[in-house]
């Protein structure tokens, strides 16, 4: 009886207990759902918001896209600021103390490494410069757009974003001027200038090579890294010759050890998040400097070439996919008016993608033009081997002599840590980057020699933003290609079409004119004591690379070569290969007129040259593994399509994957090829060694031996990952279009929260591509394959004009207007990105799905 009455006692105590989680986990629930709500912006009724002269309507269409209508550009800009915070504060916030290197202050010493880094590119003093240059108008429109996210804070109309809660932070601080305001002018100078660094790196191709040739001849440099196909080095100097006489090296290379990541002592949200932060920015450190991979696809068609007679052009930037993305849809209107300074100030009717950041449509068109980008890609980045004065490490050598290094004593505020004083140099050339990426601590003799960045962005002429104003108010090709003759940094190569017909292609940006004894010619870092490696002045806007279209009826880019032959001057070595670029001219030539459909069709083909090249390869090689005549079988029958639902793109994937680590590592150590693969991914290199059945590569074995064994360990994997029937292996499990969240997207409970991730097509060589980093920073290695890969880097958004009937423009991204996690809108437009379909990108629309009112705030 006793046992009874015990037992049902434990089992009321029991059901208690459960009645008591289920009420706290649905009080949690009703918290959050509450929270939810009073964290999303308001998109109707109407909002008092400081600095306004006038009203202005704010309405979203059925596309989710923003349309501002004020009545005046500068409160077109201010209501853009206010939309931008209203919509991606956060966004907002982790950029700004991401280029002014104070991220550790709100997330500790997990990010102290990129800040270093941050600090001694020093963007944010470069921005400064810069900014004080611009002429006043350019001045004032950064101003008001910056006053309007002033004015969102000040309103408090919304809950603050989550991601402030949990870290328990708010907008505003972290500058060492102590400008508390949450975003200021420069600040938008700064952010242009990030996008010039995540577009513009070549140091780290340079670095790569230096690193590189401790182990390798110059010859057996070139052959892992060739130059552009048909096309030799664009230096002849022994570099490894050079470098040995010059005594770069460490006589014997210690591999330097990388951060400790801090050890969390409670369990608070910013803890759980520190490791995975300093994963991600000790890789970020690493990779800074490289943009192998980054690229887009960009081509107009004359009216010759359409159904219509008039032209068609569509863009898809590719950029690092993140949540919530980088554009933001938004549609500007205002009438003509004037600066305070009374310069002219054209009327505002532009649609497009805005950055966060900045106050204009970046990529778009107006109600006569439409325009997009791809990255030229020129080398606008130099290291230079700065000697030390081995009887005062505090000067190096210049051509007149010995000078001192410039230095800047920065603190840097590390969350839950002392103040930390750091003294950063710079040379007449710019920068110390050895002082601040670990990389050159493995090999380069630090007590002799320092590395030293010059790079075109950092100047002070730099014309970007005000460029990127006056395309807004272009009405014909001809226009926008003189509003961006003032562009600078980072080379974009252009394509415009007009509602008149016209069409054309230009590189708009600066580039360096290098001396003609300059052998090294940029690719490698030079001697910084020897003049004739100085940069002599800049191409001007007239000689860099132009196409009118008229030759084909079609200008297409997407980074591969674009000079015409016999061009003039050196732009770079470093091109991309050309399979993308090859592979849209024979779509386009496919078809004798072309739609808005074919265009689409064009932008979303997953046939990869790439692949088809090596595939001969791959069914020639033998393998005793069980499933090998199965999956031969399936190979036979693959036709290079990179579908999301085959298995064949996952198994080749691999496979290359396993061939290029089974040839190269071997040769130039582990820690070398850590440093250089994953987003470099030496595919031009693996097709060079195979096409010779290259002994000294492939040794010990045979490359077709090499081959076979990469395909035995490929098919181990994927049995251990996905099972024994090859049938069901499918490409898209294991390359997820992955739109990671900084900082939460690698902290486990919140990743799924805050992530965008959606099955998809592609490799890093389809039009639409899909690449991914085969060494993906360990937190981040999730899943079967350790999402080694997972798509990171995709069209960051799609468009296409048809300038027979601009209203029918569309457009498309990987996540959603909002960078609200809790909202329906942060991810609601993966599906239809990874599918391939797009929605309305219109100047009037037929309804309105809300509607905004911003009146002016009566002073106090």
């Amino acid at each position: 009886m006793g046992d009874k009455t015990a037992s049902q006692r434990w089992v009321r105590l029991g059901l208690n207990a459960g009645v008591v989680a289920v009420g706290v986990a649905l009080l949690a629930g009703s918290v959050a759902a509450i929270y939810g709500v009073k964290a999303q912006p308001r998109l109707d009724g109407a909002l008092a918001v400081a600095g306004l002269a006038g009203s202005v309507q704010l309405r979203r269409d059925a596309a989710d896209i923003t349309h501002i209508q004020a009545q005046s550009p500068q409160d077109a800009w201010r209501a853009l600021g206010f939309v931008h915070a209203q919509e991606r504060g956060w966004q907002l916030e982790f950029n700004r103390r991401l280029m002014q290197g104070s991220l550790s202050e709100i997330l500790g010493p997990a990010t102290l490494e990129l800040d270093k880094l941050m600090r001694a590119l020093d963007i944010h003093g470069a921005a400064r410069r810069q900014y004080a240059a611009m002429p006043a108008s350019v001045r004032e429109a950064l101003t008001v757009y910056s006053e309007g996210i002033a004015a969102f804070y000040a309103g408090q109309s919304q809950a603050k974003a989550p991601e402030f809660l949990l870290l328990g932070t708010q907008a505003g601080g972290g500058t060492s001027g102590g400008d508390s305001a949450p975003w200021s002018a420069q600040d938008s100078v700064g952010w242009a200038l990030m996008m010039a660094l995540d577009l513009g790196g070549n140091w780290g191709n340079e670095a790569a090579r230096l690193n590189l040739l401790q182990t390798l001849s110059t010859e057996q440099l070139w052959q892992l890294m060739p130059a552009y196909p048909g096309e030799a080095p664009a230096t002849s100097v022994d570099l490894a010759g050079l470098y040995r006489e010059l005594g770069v090296y460490k006589p014997q290379a210690i591999q330097a050890h990388a951060p400790q990541a801090p050890q969390a002592g409670t369990t608070r949200v910013a803890d759980l998040a520190a490791s995975a932060l300093q994963q991600w920015a000790a890789q970020t450190v690493q990779d800074m400097g490289s943009n192998d991979g980054k690229g887009s696809n960009n081509w107009v068609l004359a009216g010759s070439r359409t159904q219509s007679g008039k032209p068609l052009l569509a863009n898809d930037p590719h950029l690092a996919l993140s949540a919530p993305a980088i554009w933001y849809f938004t549609h500007l209107q205002a009438p003509a008016g004037k600066a305070a300074d009374g310069a002219e100030l054209a009327a505002l009717d532009v649609v497009g993608a805005s950055l966060p950041g900045l106050p204009f449509v970046v990529l778009g068109r107006t109600r006569e033009v439409a325009w997009g980008f791809t990255n030229t890609n020129p080398d606008v980045q130099d290291l230079y081997l700065e000697l030390i004065d081995p009887d005062d490490p505090g000067r190096y050598r210049t051509p007149t002599g010995w000078e001192s290094f410039e230095v800047r004593n920065e603190v840097f505020k590390i969350k839950g840590q002392p103040d930390l004083q750091l003294p950063l140099r710079s040379t007449r050339h710019g920068p110390v980057l050895s002082d601040v990426q670990a990389v050159y601590s493995q090999f380069l003799e630090r007590r002799q020699y320092a590395v030293a960045l010059r790079w075109a962005a950092l100047d002070t002429g730099n014309g970007t933003i005000e460029a990127g104003l006056k395309a807004n108010g272009a009405r014909t090709v001809e226009q926008l290609f003189a509003a961006f003759a003032g562009y600078h940094s980072p080379m974009q190569s252009i394509v415009a079409a007009d509602v008149q017909g016209h069409i054309g292609f230009k590189a708009a940006g600066k580039v360096p004119v290098r001396a003609a004894d300059n052998d090294l010619r940029g690719v490698a870092p030079a001697p910084g004591w020897l003049a004739r490696y100085d940069w002599q002045g800049w191409l001007s806007h007239a000689q860099t690379p132009q196409d009118d279209g008229a030759a084909r009826g079609y200008v297409a880019t997407a980074n591969q070569r674009v000079t015409a032959e016999g061009y003039a001057h050196f732009l770079t070595q470093d091109w991309s290969l050309p399979y993308r670029y090859q592979r849209i001219a024979q779509l386009i030539e496919a078809t004798p007129r072309h739609t808005a459909d074919s265009m689409a069709a064009i932008q979303n083909d997953v046939y990869s040259l790439a692949t088809v090249k090596l595939l001969p390869v791959l069914r020639a090689a033998p393998s005793a593994h069980p499933l090998a005549a199965r999956v031969q079988q399936m190979l036979r029958d693959f036709d290079g399509r990179m579908d999301r639902d085959s298995a064949e793109p996952l198994i080749f994937s691999l496979w290359s994957d396993e061939l290029v680590r089974g040839i190269v590592m071997p040769r130039i150590g582990e820690a070398s090829f850590k440093a250089i693969y994953g987003k470099r991914d030496l595919r031009a290199g693996l097709e060079g060694i195979l096409e010779r059945n290259d002994a000294w590569w492939c040794a010990p074995q045979s490359c077709a031996e090499q081959a076979e064994a990469a395909l035995t360990r490929t098919l181990d994997t994927l049995q251990s990952a996905y099972g024994a029937d090859p049938g069901r292996w499918r490409w898209g499990d294991a390359h997820a279009a992955l739109s990671a969240h900084r900082p939460f997207g690698g902290v486990a409970g919140l990743s799924a929260l805050f992530n965008v991730s959606q099955p998809s097509s592609g490799d890093g060589y389809t039009v639409n591509v899909g690449q991914f980093n085969a060494n993906p920073v360990p937190a981040d290695a999730k899943g079967p394959l350790g999402n080694r890969f997972a798509n990171r880097h995709a069209a960051s958004l799609r468009a296409i004009y048809d300038l027979s009937d601009l209203e029918a423009s569309r457009f498309i991204y990987q996540t959603g207007q909002s960078g609200l996690p809790l909202s329906g809108r942060y991810a609601d437009m993966r599906q239809q990105w990874a599918d391939g379909r797009y929605r309305a990108l219109q100047m009037q629309p037929q309804r309105w799905a809300h509607s905004l009112q911003l009146r002016p705030k009566a002073a106090p």
